[in-house]
């Protein structure tokens, strides 16, 4: 698909009747405004203070739900399932469902490297737009458009189990396994506005490796890696009648071998 130019985006109508949601046309612009659009036309207002009113509204709301909807959760695992669905990789598949990247304002360089494609200009734009819900309409029609936006996310968290939130569930099946704290090395490449980060993990026996366009999202992909060979290391030991970890090669150096 090519690249959507500012001066051709569709009329932001359009995008209201995808949100359900009616908005005044400055306010829907302003919220609409990345800080490269604004910087490039002069100075003006960006979208940033809207998105941070928005990410305490979609919060809320989000953190109500799940504590509604699952009264016997604890509160560890309630907080996993909100980190899944406010992050910023499910906001961004929120927004382009939307086709949100399609009426964002962006500077030249932005839309030189695809920046309406990029996670992190998507979900803070959908947060930038329930923010101007909510400044326009309170709370009850702000809490409406976040459960439009995001209970697919919601019913899906209760059973995703450790994809919540990987770097939390490789934390835990370290210490059930008696192994050290996991171990995080992140490096990055590439100009400030297109950086690719690769992370690399140290968890007992095995390593997780991942590469991501934020660290975050790359140490959540190692950790994900190294989850799984724990979980394939598991089965191996398993599996293995009359014989005991020390069976299984593991790297130099590793933890959790028995004699």
């Amino acid at each position: 698909m090519p690249a959507p130019g500012n001066r051709d985006r569709p009329v932001p109508t359009a995008l209201l009747e995808k949100l359900g949601v009616h908005l005044d046309p400055e306010l829907l612009v302003l919220a609409l405004t990345h800080r490269s659009f604004a910087h490039e036309a002069g100075g003006i207002p960006t979208n940033e203070r809207l998105e941070f009113l928005g990410d305490t509204v979609l919060g809320l709301v989000v953190t109500e739900a799940l504590y509604r909807r699952h009264p016997d959760q604890p509160e560890g695992e309630l907080a996993k399932m909100r980190a899944a669905t406010v992050s910023q990789r499910a906001l961004a598949a929120v927004a382009r469902r939307l086709e949100l990247g399609r009426y964002v304002l962006l500077g030249k360089g932005e839309m030189r490297t695809r920046g309406f494609d990029k996670d992190s200009i998507l979900s803070d734009t959908v947060e930038s737009l329930i923010g101007a819900t909510y400044l326009s309409h309170g709370l009850e029609t702000a809490r409406g458009l976040v459960h439009r936006l995001v209970d697919s996310t919601l019913d899906a968290a209760a059973d995703l189990g450790a994809g919540l939130d990987w770097k939390t569930s490789l934390q835990e099946a370290t210490a059930e396994r008696g192994f050290a704290a996991p171990m995080y090395e992140v490096t990055g490449e590439g100009p400030e506005h297109a950086r690719v980060f690769q992370a690399q993990v140290t968890a007992g026996p095995v390593l997780g490796l991942g590469t991501g366009t934020a660290k975050k999202h790359a140490e959540q992909a190692a950790a994900e890696q190294a989850y799984h060979a724990l979980q394939a290391l598991d089965s191996v030991s398993d599996a293995a009648t009359g014989t005991d970890d020390a069976t299984v090669e593991q790297p130099a150096g590793g933890e959790g071998a028995s004699a």
